[in-house]
């Protein structure tokens, strides 16, 4: 039986019962957060090092060391969250309705995009993986700030196994991205080596923390739909809400504000056909639940490529109008 801090049903407000959350229940709260994170400073380095003497030990190769970590920061992360539960956590994962992986099944070697609120966010992802992605998933290398190895007890999560470090300026959240382009060529080597040893890679498109994301997503980058085009992969989507009022991207902000976090899963859409189309449909779907907590209207639209087609051939008749009206002016 899973425990009740984790559920599959969203909850029916989740709005409401953040905002109710009083002084009190935010200390308590608050409190609740910190010895998770103690836990986890703890927990990490007590299951994960034994696996990186045994690597040196040659008793278990590179790959096999990186697979065993994950399985133990996802085993971590859940059960810690249950020994401490601090937030409600819900998953939401695509079904087999909507034309979702069998859970049991084998499931389509993809590339994962999500949007990203908190530093609670990988933890969240870790702890509710087998939830939402089956208990079958095929083992995920996300691509992270490197600038996250400044902490040693992340550097050990992230390096043992073997997620995928790009370089950028630290210049704050909700500022544009200043990438160290001279990382790239490194940066495709490593996700090309994840995709050939059986890998999903997770990426996350904004590049950065977004401090409002009641506001929606910041500009959205189209790097995931390169790397499914090169890669022959579907691209996946899956979205957080509520995060980032356990631990909010600015310090300023008083935190926390609320206790429920639900994160979705969608199933696999029309492969799309350009990285304008990514983009748009990604902030469409995955913008809409992390302000909202709910899927955008006309969810099968978006995911079916209905609602693209219907905004280009707008913009062709739009132009097509435009051109019409400029000739009959000339004449």
């Amino acid at each position: 039986a899973l425990s009740p801090l984790l559920s599959s049903t969203p909850p029916a407000s989740s709005s409401s019962s953040s905002a109710s959350l009083g002084p009190l229940r935010s200390r308590l709260t608050k409190a609740g957060m910190v010895l998770y994170i103690a836990s986890m400073c703890v927990s990490l380095p007590l299951t994960l090092l034994p696996l990186k003497l045994a690597e040196r030990l040659r008793l278990i190769g590179r790959l096999r060391r990186e697979q065993l970590s994950l399985r133990v920061g996802c085993f971590c992360s859940r059960w810690m969250f249950r020994l401490f539960p601090f937030a409600r956590l819900t998953a939401v994962p695509a079904s087999a309705s909507e034309g979702g992986d069998d859970p049991k099944g084998d499931p389509k070697p993809s590339v994962w995009v999500c949007n990203h609120t908190s530093m609670l966010d990988i933890f969240v992802m870790l702890a509710m993986d087998k939830r939402l992605r089956g208990t079958s998933k095929r083992p995920i290398k996300i691509v992270y700030w490197k600038g996250l190895e400044d902490n040693p007890v992340t550097k050990l999560l992230f390096t043992m196994c073997g997620m995928i470090s790009v370089d950028m300026a630290d210049n704050g959240n909700g500022n544009a991205n200043e990438y160290d382009r001279s990382s790239f060529k490194s940066l495709l080597k490593n996700i090309k080596a994840a995709f050939e040893e059986g890998f999903d890679v997770g990426i996350l498109p904004e590049g950065q923390l977004n401090p409002n994301p009641e506001g929606g997503l910041l500009p959205v980058f189209g790097g995931a739909f390169s790397l499914a085009r090169m890669s022959r992969r579907p691209i996946r989507m899956m979205a957080l809400h509520g995060v980032h009022r356990l631990w909010h991207p600015d310090e300023a902000v008083t935190m926390p504000t609320g206790r429920d976090v639900t994160v979705r899963t969608y199933p696999e859409g029309r492969p799309f056909g350009s990285g304008d189309e990514f983009v748009r449909v990604f902030t469409e779907v995955v913008g809409h639940f992390g302000a909202k907590g709910t899927d955008v209207p006309d969810l099968e639209g978006w995911l079916d490529g209905t609602k693209w087609d219907q905004e280009e051939q707008q913009v062709l008749s739009a132009e097509k109008h435009t051109e019409e009206k400029a000739e009959e002016e000339k004449k």
